[in-house]
């Protein structure tokens, strides 16, 4: 819990956490249970009809189902939805809904701001303010369930603001409080974790027995390439970083997922695709192909770029997919989110235009 919350967030306890803190309270065990579930629904401490009333009052002197405030929700002609949400100390913290026809995703950030700089990233371009707990990563789905009801979240990425792996404990819990059954119950299947290449963490994943996806930033096959993209190649070069993702697909019988942001001329080349088919040769994968969104002074990548670089790649056998990211007219596609928070929040419940609560567009 962060230092300026003066309450417990409940919504960063695991149940059987949740039954220590009840029984402190001389509550019976299954009272945890019934708790638990009406966090992970969004509901007020009024709302928890199944609690006594005296239990109710007492929880709500000293807890809270949660510590974040709406300040912005902005839906994109995508039907993408990009929403702020505010720290009891003041940090804004940025989440997207997104909706297809046949699953609703929600992209979540687990740091506010990043420490790793990643070139087309405006998160990175600002630094690491501080990490989020688990109650702050949990609340994102439960607000953007809440938002998206009555289509239910199917998917969670951490692919929002900073490096999860970083984080690593408030995530992995998180990953378990989002996974338990008697919450949200998003299968650990359906749950991807992104990383822009931390050896250590992704050897430590692979031990923890679940079934998440691993997604890693490549984003280039050269390291004096990546080196310009992703400084943490400086500390820990490709192959590093591909041996451990070896180890995660032996451990966990799971493809490992590369993103690829292109830039025309720099990493979109015959060669660099050449050494990246070399780079993955042997190892369960698919490369996921990334047109790079605007950022501030930065010019969008033309799709064509990707769907030639895309081709060259499936051309030489190796899985590939080009994704255009959801979102970027309200700045919440890959690698925008912080690029202007601060400028465009406004009242709880209000978009950019300052209209009352920008409703999601219907899952198609």
């Amino acid at each position: 819990m962060i230092a300026t919350a003066s309450k417990a967030d409940l919504l960063d306890l695991l149940p059987e956490e949740l039954a220590g803190f009840l029984r402190r309270l001389d509550q019976p065990a299954y009272r945890a249970r019934q708790l638990f579930s009406w966090l992970h629904r969004g509901a007020s401490f009024e709302d928890m009809t199944d609690l006594p009333k005296s239990l109710r009052v007492r929880l709500a002197e000293l807890a809270q189902p949660g510590t974040l405030e709406p300040r912005l929700q902005e839906t994109a002609p995508d039907g993408a939805t990009r929403f702020v949400l505010r720290a009891p100390d003041g940090e804004l913290i940025e989440s997207v809904l997104i909706l297809h026809a046949r699953r609703t995703t929600v992209c979540v950030s687990s740091q506010i701001g990043c420490a790793f700089r990643c070139r087309f990233c405006a998160t990175g371009q600002q630094g690491l303010v501080r990490d989020l707990t688990a109650g702050e990563i949990v609340e994102q789905v439960v607000r953007l369930q809440q938002a998206a009801h009555p289509t239910r979240v199917t998917n969670i990425v951490f692919m929002g603001m900073g490096e999860p792996l970083a984080n690593y404990d408030a995530v992995l819990k998180a990953v378990r409080l989002l996974n338990h059954p008697d919450g949200i119950n998003i299968g650990a299947r359906h749950i991807a974790i992104s990383t822009c290449g931390l050896p250590k963490g992704i050897r430590r994943l692979a031990a923890e027995g679940l079934q998440v996806a691993l997604a890693i930033s490549l984003h280039a096959a050269t390291d004096d390439v990546r080196d310009q993209l992703v400084p943490v190649n400086r500390k820990h070069p490709l192959s590093e970083v591909i041996a451990a993702a070896g180890v995660y697909a032996q451990r966990t019988g799971r493809k490992v997922s590369f993103q690829y942001v292109v830039l025309p001329g720099l990493n979109d080349t015959p060669e660099q695709a050449r050494r990246l088919v070399t780079l993955t040769r042997g190892l369960p994968c698919m490369v996921n192909v990334i047109p790079q969104n605007m950022l501030d002074g930065v010019t969008p990548t033309d799709d064509r770029a990707a769907r030639n670089f895309a081709g060259i790649l499936r051309a030489r056998g190796l899985p590939v997919a080009v994704r255009r990211s959801r979102g970027a007219e309200v700045l919440g596609a890959c690698g925008q989110l912080r690029a202007d928070a601060s400028r465009r929040t406004g009242p709880p419940g209000h978009d950019k235009a300052g209209r009352a609560d920008a409703r999601p567009a219907k899952a198609r």
